[in-house]
């Protein structure tokens, strides 16, 4: 069947999943409630001192990726779109450097050969120096204990916490000293309470498969050091949702932006619906009839259009609540201090620890490409910023004190935050003289609740959703976090892999 549909959300599941059903004959309408298209995965600009290859001064205008930076490149699918996009030739990988973790026991390199933190091989040198010799003679009791607990677990389907399976198979140190800042800087998400099929999905099983935790997780990884298991895009990730537009618009469907859909409802027997369209200001500007609408937006968003019509199914009252959201702030600076990438390519941190960054990117360390856009090398290759780097330091984690810096927090708190943080991070003393620019990013729901009453409702939706014709949602909050994951369930939703399982 073919017919009208509409899609409400401008992310990269929304201008992907409006690309597969204009290839599937559908006439598609977008609206995107803000003025950019591209969501997380969009540009920002920010201007710097900088000279000709005169020597005369000028400023210097660099793009930077807003949200996400790279990819996983676990599964096919993602890798299949940037192929399909015509991006293959532009993908690169991160510099080798490793990255660190910092908790309460202090800075320590992250083990190379690990899953969300939890380590892959035991015996590896970068796993003996962040434990103590207690903690590791503990972690290695993995390798000797029966799995049982486990695979009854698995058989049963209980949900288990990242935190009882590493504290018991690995104990408390590689909890604390490993896996908590990975959960918690990449997450958003406190390990004793969130499932860790959720932020590890297959490795329980893996595990019981394997017989123990660290094989599992290396079964996963099939060898792969964490820096090997993400790409990204020469020119910044926003290429991607760059060209999705630009196909969109050249396919002639209907892009709106800086609408948003106020209102839905069921138009009678035939199953077709009706979208209200407003603008900033809440004026009606249009009604929409469609055959078929994809929800591309947040869950709470979702809720709000859809919990009224569930006939009961659901309380509308009772539905999720928007997080504490997050801001992204980065930092330009000369420092000759950080030329030898002292933390290699970033930092996660733990709570606790009284550094109020929860990450750090070392951008211009970590990515090549972005190094020589900054340094600006002059046409004896010699780069005219030789000590100029790019920091990306991000704040607010779901479930923090009323007082953390985050989405809420002035550009003014954030960035001095920023300044404070990174040189605690890096070990480089680091000046506001120091900072040749900066901005905030911000992002209200870029990371869906991964437990508690809210996921239990987001949940809820979606098995409600399920048997309900021509209604299909989409996004981190349905299929996990990542553009991997995202992509991926684009794809099974309403793509080239509709109707099949989830194998990515």
């Amino acid at each position: 069947m073919t017919g009208s549909a509409l899609v409400v959300g401008g992310g990269i599941a929304g201008l992907l999943a409006a690309r597969r059903l204009h290839e599937q004959g559908w006439a598609v309408t977008l609206a995107e409630a803000t003025s950019v298209l591209g969501g997380t995965v969009s540009s920002r600009f920010l201007d710097v001192p900088s000279a000709s290859d005169s020597g005369t001064p000028k400023t210097q205008t660099l793009e930077l990726d807003g949200g996400a930076e790279s990819y996983a490149v676990r599964g096919a699918a993602m890798q299949a779109l940037v192929d399909e996009l015509g991006l293959d030739e532009h993908v690169v990988a991160p510099e080798p450097l490793g990255s660190w973790l910092h908790g309460p026991d202090g800075a320590h390199p992250a083990p190379r050969l690990g899953l969300v933190g939890i380590p892959g091989d035991l015996h590896a040198p970068d796993v003996a120096a962040a434990l103590s010799p207690a903690g590791l003679e503990r972690a290695l009791e993995d390798e000797r204990a029966p799995m049982d607990r486990w695979a009854r677990a698995l058989a049963e389907g209980t949900s288990v916490t990242v935190a009882e399976l590493v504290s018991d198979r690995l104990g408390e140190e590689v909890l604390r000293r490993l896996v908590s800042p990975v959960v918690a800087g990449v997450h958003s998400a406190d390990p004793a309470v969130v499932d860790v099929e959720r932020v590890a999905p297959g490795l329980l099983r893996a595990a019981v498969d394997a017989g123990s935790l660290s094989a599992g997780v290396a079964a996963l990884r099939g060898g792969v050091t964490p820096g090997a298991a993400v790409a990204g895009i020469d020119g910044g990730m926003a290429k991607v949702t760059g060209r999705l537009v630009t196909s969109l618009r050249e396919a002639g469907v209907t892009v709106l932006r800086g609408v948003r859909v106020a209102a839905l409802s069921r138009m009678g027997e035939d199953g077709r619906w009706w979208a209200q369209i407003s603008d900033r200001d809440d004026e009606v500007v249009r009604g929409l009839d469609v055959d078929r609408v994809v929800l591309a937006v947040d869950g709470v968003t979702a809720w709000h259009l859809l919990a009224p019509l569930n006939q009961d199914v659901l309380d509308p009252a009772a539905g999720p609540q928007l997080g504490e959201g997050i801001a992204l702030a980065v930092l330009v600076v000369e420092a000759p201090g950080l030329d030898d990438a002292p933390r290699g390519t970033g930092v996660l941190v733990s709570p606790g620890t009284g550094v109020r960054a929860k990450a750090l990117t070392h951008a211009t360390a970590k990515w090549a490409w972005l190094r020589t856009v900054v340094t600006r090398p002059g046409r004896d290759g010699v780069p005219r910023h030789p000590h100029r780097h790019m920091l990306r330091l991000s704040y607010g984690r779901q479930g923090g004190d009323a007082d953390e810096l985050g989405f809420r927090s002035t550009d003014e708190q954030l960035l001095a935050a920023a300044l404070e943080d990174a040189a605690a991070l890096t070990g480089v003393p680091l000046a506001e003289e120091d900072v040749l620019n900066s901005t905030v990013v911000r992002w209200r729901a870029p990371i869906p609740p991964q437990h508690g009453p809210d996921r239990e409702a987001m949940d809820a939706l979606v098995r409600w959703a399920t048997d309900v014709p021509g209604l299909d949602l989409v996004g981190s909050w349905v299929h996990g976090t990542g553009l991997a994951a995202v992509v991926a369930g684009v794809e099974r939703t309403v793509g080239r892999g509709a109707g099949l399982a989830a194998a990515d």
